[in-house]
Parts: structure tokens; sequence; C-alpha cells
């Protein structure tokens, strides 16, 4: 069953699901490294191996519905993909790896993926 396809809607919501991730994890990269303000502190500080960790400002009520938003659409898309009927009709030793391959599918191509085809 290495060659199954998937059916058209559980695609997209695979695709919907990475892009929902891949949105949430930049998102989240760009807000302070705190979620409530915090004082940084100077390497060898609190056992810290990252060097200096500037002040942290905190996140805006605003950032903080906004990451909310995007965990309950991260949370509704992957209930979509689990309960979607195709899995219903996949042999329960091998939904594992089916699951696997539709991730696979569906991922995206990054920069480093083109270069290791090339």
């Amino acid at each position: 069953m290495t060659g199954e396809t998937f059916p058209d809607d559980l695609l997209q919501l695979q695709e919907r699901l990475h892009r929902a991730h891949a949105e949430h994890r930049a998102y989240l990269a760009a807000l302070p490294w705190s979620v409530e303000p915090l004082a940084g502190w100077k390497r060898g500080e609190r056992f810290s191996s990252r060097g200096d960790v500037p002040a942290s400002r905190g996140w805006s009520d605003e950032q903080k519905e906004a990451v909310d938003r995007m965990c309950a659409e991260i949370r509704e898309l992957s209930i979509a993909v689990v309960d979607h009927p195709h899995w219903a009709s996949v042999p329960r030793d091998i939904v594992v790896n089916a699951g696997m391959r539709l991730k696979k599918q569906t991922r995206p191509i990054e920069a480093g993926d083109v270069a290791e085809a090339a």
C-alpha cells in the first residue's frame, strides 16, 4: 500500500495543517521570548548557556489572542485530519505509516529539501 492515494479533501486538510504550523512557528519566533514581562540576565547568571538574555517586554493582549487563535486552528485541523473517514478504510497495522506518508506527501518543499534533491 505504499502507492496509496489519499482523498483530495484529506490532502487539503493536511496541507492547511502544515501551513498553520508554519505560520504559528513564524509568529512565535517574532514575539518576545517571555509571555509576561521579565528582566533579562547576563551570561553565567541563572545557569544561562545562551549568553546574555535581554529583558522581555512580554506579549500584548492582541498577541496572546492571536497565538490562542492559531492554536485553536491547529487543534481543529488536527482533529479533522485524524477523524477523516479515509482512515476507517486503512488497515490498523499500517495506519501510522499511512499517516506519515500523508504528512510527507503534503509537506511544503523547503530550501534544504531542494539542495538534497539536486
